[in-house]
């Protein structure tokens, strides 16, 4: 639930439905990013088992599409989500003859950091930033041992 404060017996049914719908958003944007970190973690794994199974590091090289690929998906539903979350906030605010449901978040959009600050914010740098390091290790590794 999201921690705004909101009293919602003073606020009209028109305005809690669309907060609903809006929270409803976010609440499925969140979620794709927890599974999409989970896949990006298995499937990373499973490359390098491949990699050490078949003594091939080509798998290692591959690992790379990925891990960018989740880092950038990851990045986007983090900016939609917090741009539903501002959308949150802004109709939190609007009075009870301003309530269209629009779920446009345009009027917005100008608070929330564009797609690559999204990326390399705290909280995906850490997770992705890891998986990345990781690959490169193995990678160099194997250079090392030139497999």
């Amino acid at each position: 639930m999201l921690t705004y404060p909101c009293h919602w017996d003073a606020m009209t049914e028109a305005q809690q439905a669309h907060l609903e719908m809006i929270q409803g958003v976010v609440n499925r944007l969140s979620q794709n990013s927890f599974l999409l970190k989970g896949w990006s973690v298995v499937l990373v794994s499973s490359l390098f088992a491949l990699a050490a199974f078949n003594s091939n590091p080509f798998f290692v090289y591959l690992t790379y599409l990925p891990v960018v690929a989740f880092w950038g998906l990851d990045a986007y539903f983090l900016r939609q989500e917090r741009l539903f979350r501002k959308l949150y906030d802004h109709v939190r605010r609007l009075k009870a003859n301003e309530i269209d449901f629009s779920m446009n978040t345009d009027v917005v959009k100008s608070e929330v950091g564009r797609m690559l600050a999204v990326m390399f914010s705290d909280t995906l740098l850490v997770f992705h930033g890891t998986l990345f390091v990781a690959v490169l290790v193995i990678m160099l590794i194997l250079v090392r041992k030139g497999a």
